[in-house]
């Protein structure tokens, strides 16, 4: 079929070769012969003016116009594949979609361990891939690359849509042997004191109170700087350092780490963890399905009493 003298199906050829980079798994992956692709190739070279991609060994590198064209080819595949195509009832007991989800080790382990848990039950086919934070994870949103993005409300997208999930908020934790958290924290030692924090991604993003000390100018002492919560509690661990982390994930920790948690000297508000999604998932039922059931196990999750 042609659009304005562009054979159609040849967009379907380009995103194959910008995804995998190589002529024959390109080719493999949307069932075409070998000789099929190269002509494929050689007709959007013609339409584009542009070689679009060069060699280096095996692999094929895009040209910059092929890197502007991407985005708006699987942006454009993705809306007719989600609008058009795939309509047909979603059945969880019989669907095996695999879902690709943002989400932090605390959004995991407070929230999503009941996600796979239920979804085991109701949708055993169905699977999950959990990836780290991305620095480019708008880009991601828009081209539809990932089905789902949980993350405090604050640090999201307006372009997308989103729902609320539960709010939490923020504590502080040492070892149950630090003595300096026998009494309440003040502001002055909570800065004096060594500090294990996260930064995440490849950009380092800073998490909430570390936003917050910024904003205001101050700087506190970092000893140690890993890459999730979840590897907070171990390191403050029989040393005198601290953490700052979510309260739900603290008393997680706290069933089988010493941990002391005291209430923070930050005037934080509460946060609220969210989730978002594509625009162009908006009308997809199965990304429907796995949305209503978040929120749903999210509205059993009750604030828990503080330091118990």
């Amino acid at each position: 079929m042609r659009f304005k003298g562009l054979d159609l199906n040849l967009l379907v050829a380009l995103d194959a070769l910008m995804a995998e980079r190589s002529l024959t798994a390109a080719a493999r992956s949307i069932n075409l012969s070998q000789p099929a692709m190269s002509a494929a190739v050689a007709r959007l070279r013609t339409y584009f003016d542009d070689e679009l991609f060069t060699k280096s060994g095996r692999e094929l590198i895009p040209t910059p116009r092929a890197e502007r064209l991407a985005p708006a080819v699987r942006e454009a595949l993705t809306l007719v594949e989600l609008s058009i195509i795939s309509w047909d009832p979603f059945n969880p007991a019989q669907s095996d979609r695999r879902f690709r989800i943002i989400l932090s080790d605390y959004a995991t382990l407070v929230l999503f361990e009941k996600i796979v848990e239920r979804a085991s039950r109701e949708a055993p086919a169905v699977s999950f891939e959990f990836m780290p934070l991305a620095d480019d994870y708008e880009d991601l949103l828009r081209r539809g690359d990932i089905d789902l993005l949980i993350l405090p409300e604050m640090f999201m997208s307006d372009a997308h849509p989103r729902a609320k999930l539960f709010d939490e908020v923020h504590v502080c934790i040492g070892c149950r042997t630090n003595e300096e958290l026998s009494e309440p924290l003040t502001f002055e030692r909570y800065m004096s004191m060594g500090h294990v924090a996260v930064k995440f991604g490849n950009t380092r993003k800073p998490t909430i109170e570390e936003w917050y000390l910024r904003e205001h100018g101050l700087t506190r002492r970092i000893d140690v700087v890993v890459q999730g919560f979840s590897m907070i509690a171990p390191m403050v661990s029989g040393t005198q350092r601290i953490g700052t982390m979510p309260l739900r994930l603290a008393q997680h920790f706290a069933k089988t780490i010493p941990l002391r948690i005291v209430e923070l000297p930050l005037p934080l508000p509460s946060f609220t963890e969210a989730v978002q999604w594509p625009a162009l998932h908006n009308g997809d039922p199965a990304s429907l399905w796995m949305r209503e059931m978040l929120v749903q196990e999210a509205s059993h999750m009750d604030l828990p009493p503080k330091f118990t």
